[in-house]
Protein backbone atom coordinates (compact mmCIF):
# COMPACT_ATOMS: atom_id res chain seq x y z
CA UNK A 1 0.00 0.00 0.00
CA UNK A 2 3.01 2.19 0.71
CA UNK A 3 4.24 2.19 -2.52
CA UNK A 4 1.24 3.33 -3.99
CA UNK A 5 0.08 5.55 -1.77
CA UNK A 6 3.44 7.87 -1.21
CA UNK A 7 4.44 8.06 -4.80
CA UNK A 8 0.62 8.91 -6.06
CA UNK A 9 1.11 11.69 -3.05
CA UNK A 10 3.74 13.11 -4.93
CA UNK A 11 1.74 13.37 -8.15
CA UNK A 12 -0.87 15.00 -6.90
CA UNK A 13 1.66 17.91 -5.56
CA UNK A 14 2.82 17.88 -9.12
CA UNK A 15 -0.71 18.18 -10.69
CA UNK A 16 -1.56 21.05 -8.25
CA UNK A 17 1.44 22.90 -9.24
CA UNK A 18 1.29 22.35 -13.03
CA UNK A 19 -2.62 23.04 -12.50
CA UNK A 20 -1.98 26.42 -11.00
CA UNK A 21 0.62 27.12 -13.52
CA UNK A 22 -2.11 27.43 -16.05
CA UNK A 23 -4.67 28.86 -13.96
CA UNK A 24 -5.95 32.15 -14.22
CA UNK A 25 -6.92 33.19 -10.76
CA UNK A 26 -3.63 31.95 -9.36
CA UNK A 27 -1.38 33.79 -11.59
CA UNK A 28 -3.00 36.90 -11.37
CA UNK A 29 -3.27 36.76 -7.48
CA UNK A 30 -1.34 40.10 -6.91
CA UNK A 31 -2.27 41.86 -10.49
CA UNK A 32 -1.53 41.02 -13.99
CA UNK A 33 1.76 42.66 -13.85
CA UNK A 34 3.56 40.05 -12.09
CA UNK A 35 1.60 36.66 -13.37
CA UNK A 36 4.68 35.76 -15.11
CA UNK A 37 6.58 35.93 -11.90
CA UNK A 38 3.99 33.96 -10.32
CA UNK A 39 4.11 31.14 -13.54
CA UNK A 40 7.76 31.12 -12.92
CA UNK A 41 7.34 30.74 -9.05
CA UNK A 42 5.14 27.60 -9.07
CA UNK A 43 7.01 25.93 -11.89
CA UNK A 44 10.05 26.06 -9.75
CA UNK A 45 8.60 23.48 -7.47
CA UNK A 46 8.42 20.98 -10.14
CA UNK A 47 11.83 21.29 -11.07
CA UNK A 48 12.88 20.42 -7.49
CA UNK A 49 10.48 17.40 -7.05
CA UNK A 50 11.50 16.48 -9.88
CA UNK A 51 15.00 15.00 -8.65
CA UNK A 52 14.11 14.96 -4.81
CA UNK A 53 11.23 12.84 -5.29
CA UNK A 54 13.03 8.99 -5.63
CA UNK A 55 15.54 10.06 -2.73
CA UNK A 56 12.50 11.12 -0.54
CA UNK A 57 10.38 7.52 -1.72
CA UNK A 58 14.02 5.54 -0.89
CA UNK A 59 14.34 7.86 2.37
CA UNK A 60 10.52 7.18 3.57
CA UNK A 61 10.66 3.29 2.66
CA UNK A 62 14.25 2.61 4.60
CA UNK A 63 12.36 4.40 7.50
CA UNK A 64 9.51 1.95 6.93
CA UNK A 65 11.53 -1.42 6.71
CA UNK A 66 13.19 -0.07 9.83
CA UNK A 67 10.35 0.51 12.21
CA UNK A 68 8.55 -3.24 10.73
CA UNK A 69 11.91 -4.59 11.72
CA UNK A 70 11.99 -3.50 15.48
CA UNK A 71 8.04 -4.30 15.81
CA UNK A 72 8.82 -7.61 14.62
CA UNK A 73 11.60 -8.48 16.18
CA UNK A 74 12.96 -11.85 18.01
CA UNK A 75 12.54 -11.48 21.63
CA UNK A 76 15.96 -11.17 23.57
CA UNK A 77 17.59 -14.26 24.33
CA UNK A 78 17.97 -15.01 28.04
CA UNK A 79 21.11 -12.99 29.90
CA UNK A 80 24.39 -15.06 29.78
CA UNK A 81 27.60 -14.08 30.58
CA UNK A 82 28.83 -10.52 31.47
CA UNK A 83 25.50 -8.85 31.89
CA UNK A 84 24.32 -5.76 33.64
CA UNK A 85 23.00 -5.66 36.55
CA UNK A 86 19.32 -6.14 37.39
CA UNK A 87 18.01 -2.57 37.75
CA UNK A 88 14.88 -1.39 40.16
CA UNK A 89 12.59 -1.79 37.51
CA UNK A 90 13.43 -5.13 36.90
CA UNK A 91 15.16 -4.58 33.52
CA UNK A 92 18.98 -3.90 33.14
CA UNK A 93 19.43 -0.66 32.44
CA UNK A 94 22.98 0.55 31.56
CA UNK A 95 22.47 4.07 33.24
CA UNK A 96 22.27 2.84 36.79
CA UNK A 97 25.39 0.84 36.48
CA UNK A 98 27.26 3.78 34.56
CA UNK A 99 26.32 6.09 37.20
CA UNK A 100 27.60 4.24 40.17
CA UNK A 101 30.94 3.52 38.65
CA UNK A 102 31.29 7.12 37.89
CA UNK A 103 30.37 7.89 41.10
CA UNK A 104 32.68 5.24 42.92
CA UNK A 105 35.90 6.45 40.87
CA UNK A 106 34.99 10.20 41.19
CA UNK A 107 34.27 8.84 45.60
CA UNK A 108 37.61 8.21 45.59
CA UNK A 109 38.77 11.55 45.59
CA UNK A 110 35.87 13.90 45.94
CA UNK A 111 32.70 12.18 47.54
CA UNK A 112 30.70 16.02 47.02
CA UNK A 113 31.44 15.46 43.18
CA UNK A 114 30.16 11.51 42.82
CA UNK A 115 27.20 12.63 44.99
CA UNK A 116 25.96 15.22 42.03
CA UNK A 117 26.81 12.11 39.82
CA UNK A 118 24.03 9.94 41.27
CA UNK A 119 21.97 12.67 41.61
CA UNK A 120 21.67 13.74 37.44
CA UNK A 121 18.39 13.10 36.24
CA UNK A 122 19.12 13.88 32.66
CA UNK A 123 21.76 11.28 32.48
CA UNK A 124 21.59 10.86 28.35
CA UNK A 125 22.30 14.03 27.82
CA UNK A 126 23.98 15.32 31.21
CA UNK A 127 27.25 12.90 31.23
CA UNK A 128 29.43 15.10 29.99
CA UNK A 129 29.82 17.20 32.68
CA UNK A 130 30.69 14.69 35.17
CA UNK A 131 33.47 12.64 32.92
CA UNK A 132 34.93 16.55 32.89
CA UNK A 133 34.61 16.58 36.70
CA UNK A 134 36.11 13.44 37.24
CA UNK A 135 39.56 14.60 34.71
CA UNK A 136 39.41 17.80 36.80
CA UNK A 137 39.88 15.94 39.77
CA UNK A 138 42.64 13.31 38.20
CA UNK A 139 44.98 16.10 37.19
CA UNK A 140 45.18 17.41 40.70
CA UNK A 141 47.83 14.73 41.44
CA UNK A 142 49.30 11.20 40.10
CA UNK A 143 47.84 9.31 43.06
CA UNK A 144 44.18 10.98 42.28
CA UNK A 145 44.66 9.95 38.85
CA UNK A 146 45.06 6.07 39.99
CA UNK A 147 42.96 6.41 43.05
CA UNK A 148 39.98 7.27 40.49
CA UNK A 149 41.33 4.73 37.78
CA UNK A 150 41.45 1.93 40.89
CA UNK A 151 38.24 2.68 41.70
CA UNK A 152 36.05 2.92 38.70
CA UNK A 153 37.32 -0.37 37.62
CA UNK A 154 36.83 -1.84 40.79
CA UNK A 155 33.26 -1.11 41.37
CA UNK A 156 32.91 -2.17 37.46
CA UNK A 157 33.86 -5.00 38.56
CA UNK A 158 31.83 -5.39 41.84
CA UNK A 159 28.61 -4.25 39.60
CA UNK A 160 28.43 -6.52 36.71
CA UNK A 161 27.09 -10.19 36.61
CA UNK A 162 28.18 -12.92 35.21
CA UNK A 163 25.71 -15.57 34.49
CA UNK A 164 27.11 -19.07 33.74
CA UNK A 165 23.91 -21.68 33.75
CA UNK A 166 21.72 -21.43 36.79
CA UNK A 167 24.71 -19.97 38.50
CA UNK A 168 24.77 -15.86 38.54
CA UNK A 169 28.00 -14.24 40.27
CA UNK A 170 29.59 -11.04 40.12
CA UNK A 171 32.19 -10.76 37.29
CA UNK A 172 34.86 -9.98 40.03
CA UNK A 173 34.33 -13.42 41.40
CA UNK A 174 33.91 -14.87 37.98
CA UNK A 175 37.29 -14.06 37.04
CA UNK A 176 38.78 -15.30 40.18
CA UNK A 177 37.63 -18.45 39.28
CA UNK A 178 39.07 -20.83 36.73
CA UNK A 179 37.48 -21.99 33.85
CA UNK A 180 36.39 -25.57 33.68
CA UNK A 181 36.29 -26.38 29.92
CA UNK A 182 39.84 -24.87 28.34
CA UNK A 183 39.57 -24.08 24.56
CA UNK A 184 41.65 -26.39 22.05
CA UNK A 185 43.98 -24.63 20.76
CA UNK A 186 44.06 -23.89 16.29
CA UNK A 187 47.51 -22.57 14.85
CA UNK A 188 48.22 -21.66 10.96
CA UNK A 189 51.38 -21.00 9.73
CA UNK A 190 51.68 -18.43 6.45
CA UNK A 191 53.33 -19.30 3.61
CA UNK A 192 54.34 -16.13 2.03
CA UNK A 193 58.46 -15.45 1.98
CA UNK A 194 59.53 -13.36 5.05
CA UNK A 195 58.87 -9.69 4.84
CA UNK A 196 60.38 -7.17 4.26
CA UNK A 197 60.70 -4.72 6.95
CA UNK A 198 59.08 -1.87 5.20
CA UNK A 199 56.15 0.46 6.36
CA UNK A 200 53.35 1.23 3.75
CA UNK A 201 51.06 3.38 4.25
CA UNK A 202 48.18 3.98 1.67
CA UNK A 203 46.77 7.40 1.27
CA UNK A 204 44.38 8.36 -1.38
CA UNK A 205 45.17 6.21 -4.28
CA UNK A 206 48.66 5.97 -2.95
CA UNK A 207 50.90 3.58 -1.51
CA UNK A 208 53.36 5.63 0.52
CA UNK A 209 56.66 4.52 1.95
CA UNK A 210 60.21 5.53 2.68
CA UNK A 211 61.12 9.52 2.04
CA UNK A 212 57.44 9.98 0.49
CA UNK A 213 55.37 8.83 3.72
CA UNK A 214 58.23 11.19 5.61
CA UNK A 215 57.01 13.92 3.51
CA UNK A 216 53.51 13.23 3.90
CA UNK A 217 54.13 12.81 7.78
CA UNK A 218 55.72 16.23 7.60
CA UNK A 219 52.78 17.77 5.70
CA UNK A 220 50.23 16.12 8.42
CA UNK A 221 52.20 17.82 11.50
CA UNK A 222 52.83 20.90 9.93
CA UNK A 223 48.89 21.44 9.21
CA UNK A 224 47.94 20.53 12.56
CA UNK A 225 46.24 17.14 11.91
CA UNK A 226 48.63 14.71 13.63
CA UNK A 227 50.74 15.72 17.00
CA UNK A 228 54.59 15.72 16.26
CA UNK A 229 55.27 13.33 18.74
CA UNK A 230 52.83 10.52 16.54
CA UNK A 231 55.18 11.70 13.20
CA UNK A 232 58.53 11.07 15.29
CA UNK A 233 56.98 7.51 15.55
CA UNK A 234 55.88 6.77 12.54
CA UNK A 235 59.12 8.05 11.07
CA UNK A 236 60.82 6.03 13.31
CA UNK A 237 59.62 2.97 11.69
CA UNK A 238 60.55 4.61 8.50
CA UNK A 239 64.10 4.78 9.60
CA UNK A 240 64.58 2.02 11.78
CA UNK A 241 63.30 -0.95 9.80
CA UNK A 242 64.36 -3.29 12.77
CA UNK A 243 61.01 -2.30 15.07
CA UNK A 244 59.20 -3.87 11.73
CA UNK A 245 61.08 -7.24 12.57
CA UNK A 246 57.83 -8.96 14.43
CA UNK A 247 59.00 -12.45 13.58
CA UNK A 248 59.61 -13.33 17.23
CA UNK A 249 56.55 -10.91 18.68
CA UNK A 250 53.47 -12.17 19.64
CA UNK A 251 50.13 -10.34 19.67
CA UNK A 252 47.00 -10.81 21.13
CA UNK A 253 44.11 -9.21 19.37
CA UNK A 254 40.94 -8.92 20.70
CA UNK A 255 38.55 -8.26 18.44
CA UNK A 256 41.08 -9.58 15.66
CA UNK A 257 38.60 -8.79 12.69
CA UNK A 258 38.09 -5.08 13.94
CA UNK A 259 37.64 -2.42 11.28
CA UNK A 260 40.29 -0.15 12.92
CA UNK A 261 42.69 -3.55 14.29
CA UNK A 262 45.76 -4.05 12.95
CA UNK A 263 45.66 -7.60 11.93
CA UNK A 264 45.95 -7.04 8.08
CA UNK A 265 49.46 -4.86 9.36
CA UNK A 266 51.08 -7.41 11.15
CA UNK A 267 50.19 -10.39 8.69
CA UNK A 268 52.24 -8.81 6.26
CA UNK A 269 55.03 -7.97 8.72
CA UNK A 270 55.04 -11.51 9.54
CA UNK A 271 54.28 -11.05 13.33
CA UNK A 272 52.69 -13.82 15.15
CA UNK A 273 49.22 -13.21 15.93
CA UNK A 274 46.80 -14.61 18.55
CA UNK A 275 43.27 -13.88 17.07
CA UNK A 276 40.10 -13.92 19.43
CA UNK A 277 36.75 -13.05 17.65
CA UNK A 278 33.48 -14.70 17.15
CA UNK A 279 32.52 -17.94 16.50
CA UNK A 280 31.47 -17.34 12.91
CA UNK A 281 32.66 -18.85 10.10
CA UNK A 282 32.69 -16.12 8.11
CA UNK A 283 35.36 -14.27 10.17
CA UNK A 284 37.32 -17.16 10.58
CA UNK A 285 37.67 -18.00 6.79
CA UNK A 286 38.39 -14.65 6.02
CA UNK A 287 41.54 -14.20 9.08
CA UNK A 288 42.81 -17.72 8.19
CA UNK A 289 43.12 -17.49 4.62
CA UNK A 290 44.88 -14.37 5.23
CA UNK A 291 47.32 -15.81 7.42
CA UNK A 292 47.72 -18.53 4.98
CA UNK A 293 48.74 -16.06 2.60
CA UNK A 294 51.34 -14.02 5.03
CA UNK A 295 54.83 -14.78 6.17
CA UNK A 296 53.01 -14.40 9.27
CA UNK A 297 51.53 -17.13 12.23
CA UNK A 298 47.72 -17.20 13.54
CA UNK A 299 46.44 -18.85 16.99
CA UNK A 300 43.34 -19.23 17.63
CA UNK A 301 40.71 -21.06 19.95
CA UNK A 302 39.16 -23.70 18.78
CA UNK A 303 35.87 -25.87 20.21
CA UNK A 304 37.82 -29.19 18.80
CA UNK A 305 41.15 -30.76 18.57
CA UNK A 306 42.10 -29.20 15.30
CA UNK A 307 43.05 -32.63 13.76
CA UNK A 308 39.94 -33.81 13.77
CA UNK A 309 38.65 -31.00 11.39
CA UNK A 310 39.05 -32.60 7.86
CA UNK A 311 38.17 -29.16 5.71
CA UNK A 312 39.15 -25.80 6.18
CA UNK A 313 35.14 -25.65 6.38
CA UNK A 314 34.94 -27.58 9.62
CA UNK A 315 37.76 -25.35 10.62
CA UNK A 316 36.03 -22.30 10.26
CA UNK A 317 32.89 -23.68 11.93
CA UNK A 318 34.80 -24.70 14.98
CA UNK A 319 36.69 -21.79 15.64
CA UNK A 320 36.47 -18.49 17.53
CA UNK A 321 35.01 -17.53 21.18
CA UNK A 322 32.75 -14.93 22.60
CA UNK A 323 34.06 -11.91 24.64
CA UNK A 324 30.87 -12.04 26.90
CA UNK A 325 29.56 -15.40 27.80
CA UNK A 326 33.22 -17.03 27.46
CA UNK A 327 35.49 -14.74 29.35
CA UNK A 328 37.08 -16.41 32.33
CA UNK A 329 37.65 -19.36 29.86
CA UNK A 330 39.26 -17.21 27.07
CA UNK A 331 41.77 -15.66 29.62
CA UNK A 332 42.92 -18.89 30.68
CA UNK A 333 43.52 -19.87 27.42
CA UNK A 334 45.95 -17.14 26.52
CA UNK A 335 47.85 -17.46 29.77
CA UNK A 336 49.14 -20.97 28.53
CA UNK A 337 50.15 -19.60 24.60
CA UNK A 338 53.90 -19.38 23.59
CA UNK A 339 55.29 -19.29 27.32
CA UNK A 340 58.06 -16.87 27.68
CA UNK A 341 57.17 -14.89 24.54
CA UNK A 342 57.22 -10.96 24.90
CA UNK A 343 53.40 -10.56 24.12
CA UNK A 344 51.05 -7.33 23.20
CA UNK A 345 46.97 -7.42 23.97
CA UNK A 346 45.23 -5.16 21.81
CA UNK A 347 41.54 -4.26 22.99
CA UNK A 348 39.84 -3.82 19.52
CA UNK A 349 36.66 -5.19 19.89
CA UNK A 350 33.88 -2.49 19.39
CA UNK A 351 29.68 -2.78 19.73
CA UNK A 352 27.36 -0.28 19.57
CA UNK A 353 25.52 1.42 22.64
CA UNK A 354 25.97 -1.00 25.98
CA UNK A 355 27.25 -4.06 24.27
CA UNK A 356 30.22 -1.51 23.64
CA UNK A 357 30.57 -0.96 28.20
CA UNK A 358 30.10 -5.01 28.62
CA UNK A 359 32.72 -5.90 25.80
CA UNK A 360 35.36 -2.86 27.07
CA UNK A 361 35.10 -4.79 30.34
CA UNK A 362 35.74 -8.42 29.09
CA UNK A 363 38.42 -7.10 27.06
CA UNK A 364 39.85 -5.33 30.54
CA UNK A 365 39.91 -8.74 32.74
CA UNK A 366 41.62 -10.52 30.20
CA UNK A 367 44.36 -7.53 29.90
CA UNK A 368 44.63 -6.82 33.43
CA UNK A 369 45.59 -10.85 34.14
CA UNK A 370 48.02 -10.76 31.19
CA UNK A 371 49.82 -8.03 31.89
CA UNK A 372 49.95 -9.01 35.38
CA UNK A 373 50.89 -13.11 35.11
CA UNK A 374 52.38 -12.68 32.01
CA UNK A 375 53.90 -8.90 31.85
CA UNK A 376 52.22 -8.33 28.57
CA UNK A 377 52.38 -4.61 26.45
CA UNK A 378 48.66 -3.29 26.46
CA UNK A 379 47.67 -1.52 23.38
CA UNK A 380 44.57 0.60 22.91
CA UNK A 381 43.55 2.70 20.26
CA UNK A 382 42.16 6.21 21.78
CA UNK A 383 39.14 8.03 20.61
CA UNK A 384 39.28 11.42 19.77
CA UNK A 385 35.77 11.90 21.18
CA UNK A 386 36.84 12.04 24.52
CA UNK A 387 38.69 14.29 26.99
CA UNK A 388 42.13 14.34 26.57
CA UNK A 389 45.18 16.31 27.87
CA UNK A 390 46.99 17.67 25.44
CA UNK A 391 50.31 19.51 24.54
CA UNK A 392 50.41 23.38 24.97
CA UNK A 393 51.14 23.45 21.43
CA UNK A 394 48.16 22.17 20.78
CA UNK A 395 46.11 24.36 23.15
CA UNK A 396 47.63 27.52 21.69
CA UNK A 397 46.84 26.50 17.75
CA UNK A 398 43.05 25.98 18.49
CA UNK A 399 43.29 29.84 20.27
CA UNK A 400 44.48 30.92 17.11
CA UNK A 401 42.23 28.62 15.04
CA UNK A 402 39.27 30.23 17.21
CA UNK A 403 40.78 33.78 16.15
CA UNK A 404 40.72 33.09 12.66
CA UNK A 405 37.05 31.54 12.36
CA UNK A 406 34.92 33.58 15.14
CA UNK A 407 35.66 36.14 11.88
CA UNK A 408 34.33 34.29 9.19
CA UNK A 409 29.96 35.40 8.07
CA UNK A 410 29.31 31.43 8.15
CA UNK A 411 30.65 30.68 11.88
CA UNK A 412 29.02 33.79 13.34
CA UNK A 413 25.93 32.91 11.51
CA UNK A 414 26.10 29.54 12.82
CA UNK A 415 26.96 30.75 16.28
CA UNK A 416 23.87 32.86 16.37
CA UNK A 417 21.35 30.23 15.29
CA UNK A 418 23.10 27.69 17.97
CA UNK A 419 22.01 30.35 21.14
CA UNK A 420 25.12 28.49 22.32
CA UNK A 421 24.73 25.07 21.19
CA UNK A 422 26.92 25.61 17.87
CA UNK A 423 30.84 26.61 17.69
CA UNK A 424 32.12 26.12 21.20
CA UNK A 425 35.67 27.21 21.73
CA UNK A 426 37.69 24.05 21.96
CA UNK A 427 40.90 25.83 23.86
CA UNK A 428 39.89 25.70 27.70
CA UNK A 429 41.77 27.04 30.39
CA UNK A 430 44.05 25.08 31.50
CA UNK A 431 43.76 22.93 34.86
CA UNK A 432 46.01 23.42 37.68
CA UNK A 433 47.85 20.28 39.61
CA UNK A 434 51.20 19.16 40.94
CA UNK A 435 53.59 19.56 38.39
CA UNK A 436 52.38 22.49 36.64
CA UNK A 437 49.54 23.73 34.66
CA UNK A 438 47.39 20.88 32.05
CA UNK A 439 46.30 21.61 29.19
CA UNK A 440 43.08 19.70 28.00
CA UNK A 441 40.51 19.12 25.24
CA UNK A 442 37.05 17.92 25.39
CA UNK A 443 35.49 16.14 22.70
CA UNK A 444 33.34 14.07 24.10
CA UNK A 445 30.38 13.93 21.97
CA UNK A 446 27.00 13.82 23.45
CA UNK A 447 25.75 11.95 19.97
CA UNK A 448 27.52 9.09 21.00
CA UNK A 449 26.27 8.70 24.34
CA UNK A 450 27.32 7.89 27.75
CA UNK A 451 28.09 4.46 27.23
CA UNK A 452 30.48 4.98 24.70
CA UNK A 453 32.02 7.41 26.62
CA UNK A 454 32.64 5.21 30.14
CA UNK A 455 34.09 1.83 27.40
CA UNK A 456 36.44 3.97 26.86
CA UNK A 457 37.38 5.81 29.84
CA UNK A 458 37.84 2.19 31.17
CA UNK A 459 39.96 1.49 28.68
CA UNK A 460 41.96 5.05 30.20
CA UNK A 461 41.70 3.41 33.52
CA UNK A 462 43.24 0.54 32.76
CA UNK A 463 46.16 2.11 31.06
CA UNK A 464 47.67 4.32 33.55
CA UNK A 465 46.98 1.42 36.00
CA UNK A 466 49.01 -1.30 33.84
CA UNK A 467 51.55 1.63 33.56
CA UNK A 468 52.30 2.12 37.15
CA UNK A 469 52.51 -1.32 37.07
CA UNK A 470 55.56 -1.71 35.05
CA UNK A 471 53.66 -2.62 31.80
CA UNK A 472 54.86 -1.11 28.73
CA UNK A 473 51.10 0.98 27.26
CA UNK A 474 50.83 2.39 23.82
CA UNK A 475 47.33 4.61 24.17
CA UNK A 476 47.08 6.58 21.27
CA UNK A 477 44.23 8.84 19.73
CA UNK A 478 43.57 7.67 16.72
CA UNK A 479 41.82 9.76 13.96
CA UNK A 480 38.23 10.01 12.84
CA UNK A 481 37.77 7.15 10.53
CA UNK A 482 35.03 6.70 7.88
CA UNK A 483 34.29 2.69 9.41
CA UNK A 484 31.25 1.03 7.89
CA UNK A 485 30.24 1.09 11.95
CA UNK A 486 30.41 5.24 12.14
CA UNK A 487 28.98 6.09 8.46
CA UNK A 488 26.19 3.85 9.00
CA UNK A 489 24.70 6.62 11.18
CA UNK A 490 23.93 9.18 8.32
CA UNK A 491 24.29 12.16 10.15
CA UNK A 492 28.08 11.05 10.98
CA UNK A 493 28.70 10.67 7.40
CA UNK A 494 27.34 13.79 6.54
CA UNK A 495 29.03 15.48 9.08
CA UNK A 496 32.31 13.67 8.19
CA UNK A 497 31.92 14.90 4.70
CA UNK A 498 31.30 18.68 6.19
CA UNK A 499 34.15 18.60 8.61
CA UNK A 500 37.35 19.54 6.72
CA UNK A 501 35.98 22.98 6.75
CA UNK A 502 37.55 23.32 10.00
CA UNK A 503 41.47 23.35 9.97
CA UNK A 504 43.09 20.87 10.38
CA UNK A 505 40.66 18.20 10.29
CA UNK A 506 40.88 15.20 8.29
CA UNK A 507 38.83 12.18 7.92
CA UNK A 508 40.61 8.94 7.14
CA UNK A 509 40.22 5.83 5.51
CA UNK A 510 40.25 2.90 7.47
CA UNK A 511 43.24 1.50 5.49
CA UNK A 512 45.20 4.53 6.47
CA UNK A 513 44.12 4.66 10.10
CA UNK A 514 45.15 1.01 9.96
CA UNK A 515 48.52 1.48 8.96
CA UNK A 516 49.55 4.63 10.58
CA UNK A 517 48.44 3.54 13.89
CA UNK A 518 50.27 0.26 13.90
CA UNK A 519 53.06 2.45 13.35
CA UNK A 520 52.34 4.37 16.24
CA UNK A 521 52.38 1.38 18.46
CA UNK A 522 54.98 -0.21 17.21
CA UNK A 523 57.36 2.59 18.07
CA UNK A 524 55.72 2.70 21.49
CA UNK A 525 57.08 -1.23 21.51
CA UNK A 526 60.63 -0.45 20.83
CA UNK A 527 61.62 3.16 21.63
CA UNK A 528 62.81 3.45 25.32
CA UNK A 529 62.06 6.98 25.37
CA UNK A 530 58.57 7.25 24.23
CA UNK A 531 56.14 7.78 26.64
CA UNK A 532 54.51 4.48 26.70
CA UNK A 533 57.63 3.30 28.32
CA UNK A 534 56.80 3.23 32.62
CA UNK A 535 60.18 4.21 32.92
CA UNK A 536 59.64 7.48 31.25
CA UNK A 537 58.02 10.32 33.97
CA UNK A 538 54.80 11.78 33.07
CA UNK A 539 53.87 14.74 35.47
CA UNK A 540 50.65 12.54 35.61
CA UNK A 541 49.63 9.47 34.65
CA UNK A 542 46.58 10.68 32.04
CA UNK A 543 49.57 12.58 30.20
CA UNK A 544 49.79 9.41 29.03
CA UNK A 545 47.63 10.25 26.41
CA UNK A 546 48.91 13.77 24.53
CA UNK A 547 51.60 11.46 22.75
CA UNK A 548 51.83 10.22 20.08
CA UNK A 549 48.20 11.29 19.00
CA UNK A 550 47.16 10.97 15.53
CA UNK A 551 43.55 13.01 16.21
CA UNK A 552 43.01 13.91 12.89
CA UNK A 553 42.91 17.73 13.78
CA UNK A 554 40.24 18.37 16.13
CA UNK A 555 43.17 19.41 19.15
CA UNK A 556 43.82 22.16 17.41
CA UNK A 557 40.33 23.04 15.73
CA UNK A 558 38.63 26.44 16.41
CA UNK A 559 35.89 24.55 18.02
CA UNK A 560 34.80 21.66 20.03
CA UNK A 561 34.36 18.59 17.99
CA UNK A 562 30.76 17.94 19.74
CA UNK A 563 29.68 21.77 18.47
CA UNK A 564 30.72 21.22 14.47
CA UNK A 565 28.27 18.67 13.45
CA UNK A 566 25.32 20.58 12.30
CA UNK A 567 27.54 23.36 11.00
CA UNK A 568 29.24 20.48 9.07
CA UNK A 569 26.19 18.27 7.83
CA UNK A 570 25.30 21.86 6.51
CA UNK A 571 28.12 22.53 4.40
CA UNK A 572 28.30 18.69 2.95
CA UNK A 573 24.42 19.30 1.92
CA UNK A 574 25.40 23.15 0.63
CA UNK A 575 28.13 21.30 -1.79
CA UNK A 576 24.74 19.07 -3.02
CA UNK A 577 22.31 21.71 -3.08
CA UNK A 578 25.36 23.79 -5.58
CA UNK A 579 23.40 22.74 -9.08
CA UNK A 580 19.63 23.58 -7.73
CA UNK A 581 20.81 27.13 -5.89
CA UNK A 582 22.10 27.47 -9.90
CA UNK A 583 19.00 26.66 -11.27
CA UNK A 584 16.68 28.34 -9.27
CA UNK A 585 19.38 31.49 -9.66
CA UNK A 586 19.07 31.49 -13.81
CA UNK A 587 15.36 31.11 -13.04
CA UNK A 588 14.98 34.15 -10.65
CA UNK A 589 17.46 35.81 -13.06
CA UNK A 590 15.06 35.17 -16.06
CA UNK A 591 11.81 36.87 -13.56
CA UNK A 592 14.24 40.13 -12.96
CA UNK A 593 15.08 40.69 -16.34
CA UNK A 594 11.33 39.68 -17.53
CA UNK A 595 10.15 42.25 -14.97
CA UNK A 596 12.80 44.92 -15.55
CA UNK A 597 11.50 44.54 -19.46
CA UNK A 598 14.64 43.08 -20.83
CA UNK A 599 12.79 40.13 -22.28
Amino acid sequence: LFAVLYPTGITGELTVFLSAAKDAAFLNLYGEANSTAMYYFIMSFPVIYAPGALPMILNMAANRKKAFKKRFAKPPPPPKGLVFPIDKKGGRSSTPAAKEILAAAIAAVSPEKAQKVLNEKNWRFGYVKHFRSMVEEQMKSPENALKVAEAGLAKAYETFQFIDGDKTTSFADAMAATASNPYKTGFVQGTAPKAKNVLEVPYKGKTLSGQCLKDQVDKWVSYGTIEESAGVAIKNCVDKPGYLDLSDRYFVLLGAGSAMGPFLVLMALGANVIAADLDRPNIWKRLITIAKQSPGTITFPLKVDQSSCATDDELYANAGCNLFTDTPRIRDWILTLHPGKPMAVGSYAYLNGALHVQVSLAMDAICKDLSEKRQASLAYLCTPTDLHVVTQEAHEASVGQYKEYSSKPYCILMKLLGNGRFLRKNAMKPLTGQGGDFYVVNGLSVAQGPNYALAKRMQHWRAVIARSKGSIVSSNIAPATSTVSVVQNRTFAWAYEGMPYFKPYEIFAPETSNAVMSAILFSDLNDTENASNPKVRLNNPNELFKFGSFNGGCWRCAYQVDSIGEASVFIYFGRLAKPYVAGVAVVGSAIGLKLAGYV
